[in-house]
């Protein structure tokens, strides 16, 4: 069972997730928080397994909350839920340590799996918000010395969070490598055990930072996808 606290400023987007949530046999919610401050109180007390946590919200806002909530109980997970996917928000998401970004304008079925997702330790990104981190990572036109720690990875491991860094879906890398998705996931999520990277978001930023990639994302990516598979969601590693 997946526990659940519901922290949203909007009583009315809290009853919408509630009633959501209680038609899956596998979730229980078991708090809600109308702001930052008492999402982390209540984080405290129930020890949730994810807070579906509003970025926008009076007082202490969501990424401030995660922040503290990270801080002091890592093993509660935050899914940041919003209406906004400015830069900011974004980029202070990531910083904060949440595990998963999604947009409100996501489909139901998309929350849902995001949840089971974040709860089994995965990390999530919408697709919407990757080229932002794309553009952050890959602003820099300096190539930036190849971290050591690279040659812990074999060949295809590499290739594999090389093409994550592109901004590539799971399924595009599956086509583009001539590999089925279930192997890519698996090379990814060995990638980031060993490099000590907890989700998508991390390996993006990794890929830039650790000199895996050159920054040259817009024909890199354009190039990267001529595949005959269409993109899904973006989920999980």
């Amino acid at each position: 069972m997946i526990r659940v606290l519901l922290a949203d400023d909007e009583a009315i987007m809290r009853a919408g997730l509630r009633m959501l949530l209680s038609d899956e046999p596998d979730m229980e919610v078991v708090g809600e928080a109308a702001d930052g401050n008492e999402a982390v109180r209540q984080a405290e007390r129930l020890q949730p397994d994810v807070v579906l946590m509003d970025a926008r919200m009076p007082g202490l806002d969501g990424i401030g909350a995660a922040r503290q909530i990270g801080e002091r109980h890592p093993g509660v997970r935050v899914l940041v839920l919003t209406t906004f996917d400015e830069e900011v928000l974004v980029d202070g998401a990531l910083r904060a340590g949440v595990a998963g970004f999604l947009l409100k304008v996501s489909p139901p079925e998309q929350l849902l799996d995001a949840l089971r997702e974040v709860a089994a330790g995965r990390g999530l990104l919408d697709p919407a918000v990757v080229p932002r981190i794309i553009t952050r990572y890959a602003g820099t036109p300096q190539a930036r010395p190849r971290d050591p720690a690279l040659d812990r990875l074999t060949p295809r491991e590499a290739e594999v969070l090389a093409l994550v860094g592109r901004g590539l879906s799971n399924t595009e890398i599956a086509a583009a490598l001539h590999l089925g998705e279930t192997t890519v996931k698996t090379h990814l999520g060995r990638a980031l055990d060993k490099l000590g990277l907890r989700d998508r978001a991390k390996a993006i930023a990794y890929a830039y930072s650790s000199g895996l990639i050159s920054p040259e994302p817009e024909n890199a990516v354009a190039e990267s996808r001529q595949t005959p598979a269409a993109r899904p969601p973006t989920m999980g590693v």
